[in-house]
């Protein structure tokens, strides 16, 4: 038996071979879509996803995962472990930190000789999958729970997510910004570059085109990173992967990757940011 075992949520856009690899427990965020519930990854896959948001009238919304579910997964990941570590989204994005704090809570309480520690991640969709990642490696190297969530603080302390939004028209939808921003980006074709670091996002730039946006997230990527340092990346996309082929080439040949791969952005996060985003998670090998 394993000293840890890693869950996280769907959130976290961990490629399903990175997620059997290592053995991850996944949580499936709920998404309520024309009023029928559909479980993340598991109920409709995100090129469906996508396919239908493009055409729906209504926009889609998010359930927070349940205590209830948080307290399955950690009931599946104590049969193989000692411990069970859980990374969670942002709890200033959603309840699913609470949930599973809760569900801890349950789960002590059944099984008093279980350990459960939960993470309050500070960096969210592939920036969470590298955090969850890195320690799903720890776990399988055999570390303890402590050295486990010291090794998931330490890489959520020093990773960089950058995203370019093609559209701020479901962002609008959701209420996330004011109708007269989608105005703005109507008029002038805007493709705003996010970051979301330590739970906060804010724009960092205003290019025109997706070709621009590339440019500007490879030189923040250079700005952030310690120059010929191994990097680990994650680029990801919402239903626009040639443009991330592009990028993740662009990374490869620019920049010394210990990791580097592609991964979707997962339909609820997607809800908000619309079809055709593209972005960067990356953290130094020294982390």
């Amino acid at each position: 038996m394993k000293k840890v075992a890693v869950v996280t949520d769907t959130t976290a856009c961990i490629p399903p071979e990175q997620v059997a690899r290592y053995d991850i427990e996944i949580v499936p965020v709920q998404l309520i879509f024309e009023d029928k519930t559909y479980r993340d990854g598991i109920d409709i896959s995100a090129a469906e996803f996508y396919a239908r948001l493009r055409q729906a009238s209504k926009p889609p919304t998010t359930a927070s995962s349940s205590p209830e579910i948080y307290f399955k997964a950690f009931q599946k990941a104590i049969q193989r472990a000692a411990g069970v570590f859980c990374v969670t989204e942002p709890s200033k994005f959603s309840a699913m930190y609470n949930s599973a704090c809760v569900a801890k809570e349950m789960l002590e309480k059944t099984l008093p000789e279980a350990t459960v520690a939960v993470l309050d991640c500070t960096t969210a969709a592939a920036g969470q999958g590298l955090v969850t990642l890195a320690a799903a490696r720890a776990a399988a190297a055999g570390r303890s729970l402590e050295e486990v969530k010291a090794t998931a603080e330490h890489v959520m302390a020093s990773v960089n997510l950058f995203a370019a939004l093609d559209t701020l028209h479901y962002l609008v939808k959701s209420g996330r910004v004011p109708q007269a921003a989608a105005l703005v980006n109507s008029i002038l074709q805007i493709k705003p570059v996010f970051t979301l670091n330590h739970a906060s996002a804010r724009t960092v730039a205003l290019p025109r085109t997706i070709e621009s946006a590339m440019k500007r997230i490879l030189k923040l990527m250079e700005r952030n990173a310690v120059k010929g340092e191994p990097l680990h990346v994650a680029v990801m996309h919402a239903d626009a992967l040639n443009n991330a082929n592009v990028l993740r080439n662009r990374i490869a040949a620019q920049f010394n990757c210990t990791e580097l791969f592609i991964t979707e952005f997962t339909p609820v996060m997607g809800v908000h940011t619309g079809p055709g985003l593209l972005g960067v998670a990356f953290y130094g090998e020294s982390a």
